[in-house]
């Protein structure tokens, strides 16, 4: 006589049938582990899940049994592999505890007639794992508590460009490169109470049809005589009153942008005031009548533009119609895009210092990245230094009339002592990055590092290389900050600290380049690809914030233990050996990635505390090198026209040399199938970190940013829980004296301020978009504003936008 199966062993088999699937692809997964050189415990848990899912569709207890086995085991493994961490905690246990509950569930283990000694050891395995989660929850092994010193070692940093407390007049208020103010009305005691005074709207947006996909908002505004000068997405320049954010004019540049531009950014705008008597670099007087006061703006299609910042019409003396075309101007290459100024650049009382970014990645015929000084009033170029150049300082001529083709660039902002006369410029290497058998000697004299010229003749004073014959797009991409600091004695030592992408803070005599902060010399990796070489040696300064081991298999991550395991195949597939692992073929794991632990929003230093605040980013690269063959010429068709790549990531032509390169970040494979962007490397992604600059010690490091926005962009693009889990910032913190720093550019849409002492958020507000860029204060009739332009970014697919915003103290609060 038949019988109907009861409902319970409906709901039985069914979840044996999802186990065995589970099982299975971790036994495939597992073997696929083995081969590459991963951990053996993927093919056992699959084992042990599948039999257990065989016992139980057969409705028979010992499933149980076994499967208390699988889950004692994985919690012994993920604890001894990650110990209780619980963002690297959560993958390994999630699935393997959910399924341990579902076993428990009545109506899932009533068929199997199981008594307690079958249930017991489960219910055991499901309280561990669960307490190992929960106690990991409230630990955190990546987190430093300290404070930093709150005494004024340094009562009177030195200004010799002499600008007021109240004024923000450069890109980092003043060229030091500090982006420190002052101001303090604004403290930890009332900084709770910050609200908007004012949003102002840009209406620049974004156009699809002719931007490319790095099209950013990373602008930060000066503010002097009232008024806030800032560029927006298409480089227009506004002028905005700045009690009230109401637009008083707006240049536009009229930007030629396309596609294929690889960046289409401005970070800001510079100024210049003709003192009296003034002499242009002839030796010629200045009258002061026509643009007593200028704004001077890069455009990415290779134009420097003055403006009257007064009447917001262009500076007729000041070369053509008041520009210069530095991509006409003795470039060997002139094809739009390839040449894209995108920083403000360094003003003297008589020279414009001008840098740019040269397209990565493009070929061995790219533009000169050749730094040029012109004269303010008239646009004549005065000096060059030409990195790749037996002669650096040789000028156009014509018998040689182009700059050094692919010689090295800095793109980021550079710093100036005024008092040394000494301009520090963050140097990166010429294109292409990743192979470099085609560099000669001259051109792997000074890059990645910094060179420090004078800033009247543009003569070498000194140079510091940060990385020897760089493979991996280690610019230095941070403005250097000018710090004087306080010795034992009491005597102050004029440093420059160099943060670089892979981590490392270079700290040096100014006046020498002699490091202050010992570096080391350390073995690396070989085996560069077939036509290159590698450096033996890689320099390392004790000053530093990258991880203290390489990368293993305990980094991996996912958000279940299959995507998890697909993360650390990948990465046992790729070549890896730490830091300065050359590029392959195989495809090689670059960490610190492209974008570096430091990217151009570097440190926020409080001059008279001799502290800094910074905002590293841990995000791995992968960087394959793909030699020439079908649909990978060495050169293009000469019947196509040539043209930018659009972007730095993917493949890339490096038309010329033996290889492309493609490059991108480490990010799971399994979920970006799906449209999700998520590292392989567990978290944290994005951090907040206090240096002590007399000991230069990292005094405290914590987490900063939730995922609320991570999925923005995404094919996904839903908000997610505002959990804290530490998510990259493109951009930089803003100090003051208030003992606060400010802070814009994480992933997630937030202005936070911190107490600078021990890093902790003491303020939040949320934001309209992203805000890729680096906050700034100024002070106005008694009146403290903290201003950030949120505006988005394309390729760290944020929200856009066209938000100037201005934060202030209620009225009744304005105490100073």
């Amino acid at each position: 006589m038949s019988s109907t199966p009861h409902t319970g062993g409906i709901w039985t088999r069914l979840v044996a049938i999802a186990m065995a699937l589970v099982g299975l692809l971790l036994i495939v997964g597992g073997i696929y582990s083995l081969c590459v050189g991963g951990p053996l415990y993927y093919l056992l848990s699959g084992l042990g899940i599948l039999l257990s899912a065989f016992y139980l569709f057969k409705r028979h207890p010992i499933a149980l049994a076994i499967y208390a086995i699988v889950l004692f085991g994985t919690i012994i493994w993920a604890l001894c592999v990650v110990g209780l961490d619980f963002w690297s905690l959560v993958p390994r246990l999630d699935v393997v505890l959910i399924i341990g509950v579902v076993l428990l569930l009545p109506f899932v283990r009533r068929p199997l007639a199981a008594n307690h000694l079958a249930t017991g050891p489960l219910g055991l395995g499901v309280v561990l794992a669960a307490l190992a989660l929960i106690v990991s929850a409230f630990m955190d092994p990546h987190n430093i508590n300290g404070s930093l010193p709150t005494e004024h070692v340094n009562a009177s940093p030195a200004n010799p460009e002499n600008v007021p407390d109240n004024d923000w007049p450069a890109y980092a208020r003043t060229q030091d490169g500090n982006h420190w103010s002052p101001l303090d009305q604004i403290n930890t005691q009332n900084v709770n109470k910050l609200k908007v005074a004012w949003i102002m709207r840009t209406g620049d947006v974004l156009d699809k049809s002719r931007d490319p996909g790095e099209a950013t908002n990373e602008a930060t505004p000066l503010e002097f005589d009232n008024t806030l000068y800032f560029c927006s997405l298409h480089q227009k320049v506004f002028a905005v009153d700045a009690v009230t954010g109401k637009t008083k004019w707006v240049f536009d540049p009229k930007i030629n942008v396309n596609p294929t531009f690889q960046h289409l950014t401005c970070r800001g705008v510079s100024a210049h005031t003709t003192p009296a008597n003034a002499l242009d670099s002839d030796g010629q007087p200045v009258a002061t009548t026509d643009c007593a006061k200028r704004i001077i703006a890069m455009v990415n299609d290779g134009r420097i533009v003055e403006i009257d910042a007064q009447t917001g019409q262009v500076c007729h003396g000041f070369g053509k119609d008041g520009q210069v075309d530095l991509r006409f101007s003795h470039q060997p290459y002139t094809t739009i895009g390839e040449y894209a100024p995108t920083s403000p650049p360094v003003v003297t009382d008589k020279l414009i210092i001008v840098n740019s970014a040269v397209r990565d990645n493009g070929s061995v015929q790219q533009p000169s990245g050749a730094t040029r000084a012109y004269d303010v009033y008239t646009g004549k170029l005065v000096w060059v230094f030409d990195a790749a150049n037996p002669d650096p300082n040789e000028m156009p001529s014509e018998e040689h009339p182009h700059f050094h083709p692919n010689s090295p660039n800095s793109w980021s902002v550079s710093s100036y002592d005024k008092a040394l006369n000494i301009v520090y410029i963050p140097m990166g290497v010429g294109t292409p990055d990743q192979w470099g058998g085609y560099r000669d000697k001259d051109a792997e004299r000074y890059p990645p590092g910094i060179i420090a010229l004078n800033a009247d003749t543009g003569k070498l004073v000194w140079s510091y290389q940060t990385v020897h014959h760089d493979l991996w797009d280690m610019d230095v991409s941070a403005q250097p900050n000018l710090v004087d600091i306080t010795q034992k004695d009491g005597s102050l030592v004029p440093a420059i600290y160099v943060p670089t992408k892979s981590g490392d803070i270079f700290v040096l005599d100014r006046r020498t380049g002699t490091p202050i902060v010992p570096v080391a010399e350390k073995p690396a990796p070989g085996g560069a690809a077939t036509g290159d070489y590698t450096s033996p040696t890689q320099p390392h300064s004790e000053l530093n914030l990258r991880p203290k081991n390489p990368l293993s298999d305990r980094d991996m991550w996912g958000a279940t233990i299959l995507d998890q395991m697909v993360c650390s195949i990948y990465f046992h597939s790729l070549r890896y050996e730490g830091p300065y692992t050359p590029p392959s073929t195989q495809g090689t794991l670059v960490f610190p990635g492209d974008l570096g632990m430091f990217e151009w929003g570097g440190l926020a230093v409080d001059p008279r505390r001799e502290v800094a605040f910074t905002n590293p980013i841990s995000i791995p690269f992968v960087s394959t090198l793909v030699p020439r063959g079908p649909g990978n010429p060495r050169w293009p068709d000469p019947n196509q026209k040539k043209a930018g790549s659009g972007g730095e990531t993917g493949i890339q032509p490096n038309y010329g040399i033996p290889y492309a390169i493609n490059l991108h970040p480490f990010l799971d494979p399994l979920l970006l199938k799906i449209g999700l962007p998520v590292p392989c490397r567990m978290p944290p992604w994005g951090e907040i970190a206090g240096i002590d600059m007399r000991t230069n010690k990292v005094v405290w490091r914590h987490r900063n940013g939730t995922l609320r926005d991570s999925l923005h962009g995404s094919a996904l693009p839903i908000p997610l829980p505002p959990i804290k889990i530490g998510v990259p910032s493109l951009g930089g913190p803003l100090a003051t004296a208030g003992n606060l720093a400010f802070l814009t550019s994480a992933q997630d849409y937030y202005i936070r301020a911190y107490d600078m002492t021990t890093g902790h958020v003491i303020w939040k507000d949320r934001l309209p978009a992203g805000a890729q860029s680096s906050p700034m204060t100024y002070r106005i009739n008694g009146r403290q504003y903290i201003v950030t332009y949120a505006g988005g970014h394309g390729s760290f697919l944020s929200k856009m936008g066209d938000y100037l915003i201005a934060y202030a103290l209620p009225e009744d609060d304005n105490k100073k």
